[in-house]
């Protein structure tokens, strides 16, 4: 399969290259577009008062990769390797392997999953891989079923254009529990700002955010998966299908039949 892969953490971590490096070597026509330097939590925003620049980057990564490292942020990535860079459309947008857990409400904020969501809107099928540990640095495991989801969606593709989240526990291979389908979870933060003094004596602020964990929530899908945030506790490998289209539709049922009293105003 032909892959485009980004990230949030920059060219040169490590689990982009053991991402890239592992399906390059299971045959797949890999090319690595990412930013040139760490742009986590950048959620989808993109570059659009000064230039882009992307530059070829050479013995970084399995000789078959071709690879750019980009000034912009991760959705710019894949959006200038899908309009400028490439020469077709890749099959599928992966990004990651991010380094920490992309879980819950935490995807809105998430440049990882910003960069695979770009490749939906551009109509191409696409999946970000997180690794859910700060600490741990074992890719393998995570890279390992990304090779299997990879090899599974060229044999049964997804039924409709999805993004498929998934997190892999930052255990050993054999403490891994299993695989399930999730349903997003919620994740909040006691957002905490340190007030600090610069040596200039001026007041600036540190956020220092602590997380609550899950939140107890009710939601249509209750009965028919976990929470990705439940599951990865139970170590677990979670895949969660998002959309971009963030439309309610139990708030479109409940508000179609309300009246507005709008009133008029005339110029003068």
């Amino acid at each position: 399969m032909k892959l485009l892969i980004s990230n949030d953490d920059g060219i040169f971590a490590l689990g982009i290259r053991a991402l890239a490096n592992r399906l390059a070597e299971a045959g797949h026509q890999v090319t690595v577009v990412c930013p040139d330097r760490e742009r986590s939590a950048t959620g989808h925003g993109l570059t659009l008062h000064q230039p882009i620049r992307a530059d070829v980057v050479e013995s970084v990564f399995h000789p078959s990769v071709k690879a750019w490292a980009c000034s912009g942020t991760p959705s710019d990535c894949v959006k200038l390797a899908l309009w400028a860079l490439l020469d077709s459309p890749p099959d599928l947008v992966l990004s990651g392997i991010n380094h920490g857990s992309n879980l819950g409400t935490d995807v809105l904020y998430s440049g990882t999953v910003s960069a695979a969501m770009e490749g939906v809107i551009e109509g191409i099928p696409s999946i970000a891989f997180s690794l859910a540990s700060f600490a741990s640095s074992e890719f393998q495991p995570a890279a390992a079923f990304a090779e299997s989801l990879v090899a599974q969606l060229a044999k049964q593709p997804l039924p409709e254009l999805l993004l498929l989240n998934v997190n892999v526990p930052a255990v050993n291979a054999e403490a891994i529990a299993g695989v399930k389908i999730t349903r997003q979870g919620i994740r909040r933060y006691i957002d905490v700002f340190e007030k600090r003094l610069d040596p200039r004596g001026k007041t600036y602020y540190w956020l220092a955010g602590e997380l609550l964990e899950e939140v107890a929530e009710t939601s249509a899908l209750a009965d028919q998966a976990p929470t990705d945030v439940e599951a990865i506790r139970a170590h677990y490998i979670t895949v969660t299908p998002l959309q971009y289209n963030l439309t309610a539709a139990t708030g479109l049922a409940s508000l179609k039949h309300w009246t507005f009293d709008v009133p008029l105003f005339k110029g003068t």
